[in-house]
């Protein structure tokens, strides 16, 4: 992106160690209190940024929000359990919260969410119910596919969990849904998945001609030797 355009764009930072601290004695004890601050940070500038849908802007523009790791040690969360062994009911709160201010505001949000930490797998496919677009990124990295050369000319698999459903009953559907990922060095590319050709040294099929083959042998109609190509 060009730098001239990133120094002209409005910028605003939420520090979670500067804005948040865990002593917090006015805090909701449903939900954590990084995120009731967050909540309230990201409302707050929908409305001085006047990107609430009810007001009126000449330069109508969109808010772009960024989450890094929501869920993490990071946001003081325990992967999901809380100290009885069930899901805390914190992040799943937030998630609804944000969404419902998102939908009344043209803004956009973005989040990254580090799911293998998460101790239970209902607890994650409960959290993808309340996103409108889930992705999953399998890097190669550590795995057998790694080595695979069918996979050589990419770095992971990305593959789409959910798409949305924005007022439709039903959701678009790509042509291939087998995507992955390549790392360059300033761009993050998203491919279909080719797969190379099959590639042996035997082959498959015979490659002779079915109806030389039968020559001397009585087959089809009228005992054809298969001499003329017109006979059958």
């Amino acid at each position: 992106m060009d730098p001239g355009i990133i120094s002209n764009t409005k910028k605003k930072l939420f520090y979670v160690s500067e804005k948040c601290s865990t002593s917090d004695g006015d805090a909701d004890c449903t939900m954590n209190p990084a995120y009731q601050k967050l909540l309230s940070a990201v409302k707050l500038y929908i409305e001085e940024g006047q990107f609430g849908t009810a007001t009126s802007s000449e330069n109508r523009t969109v808010l772009r929000i960024g989450i890094h790791s929501l869920g993490s040690p990071l946001w003081g969360e325990d992967t999901g359990a809380s100290h009885h062994g069930h899901p805390h009911p914190s992040l799943p709160r937030f998630l609804y919260c944000l969404r419902a201010i998102l939908r009344s505001a043209f803004a956009v949000c973005t989040i990254s969410m580090p799911t293998h930490l998460f101790q239970d797998g209902a607890f994650t496919r409960k959290i993808e119910q309340f996103c409108d677009t889930v992705v999953h990124l399998e890097s190669f990295v550590g795995s057998d596919k790694e080595k695979n050369p069918v996979y050589k000319d990419y770095h992971g698999l990305f593959n789409v969990v959910q798409l949305p459903r924005l007022n439709s009953l039903t959701c678009h559907m790509p042509d291939s849904l087998d995507l992955a990922f390549k790392l360059r060095r300033k761009k993050f590319t998203i491919e279909k998945l080719h797969l190379p050709p099959e590639l042996s040294e035997t082959v498959s099929r015979s490659q002779e001609d079915p109806i030389f083959s039968a020559k001397g042998t009585d087959i089809g109609c009228g005992h054809s030797t298969g001499s003329n190509k017109l006979d059958f």
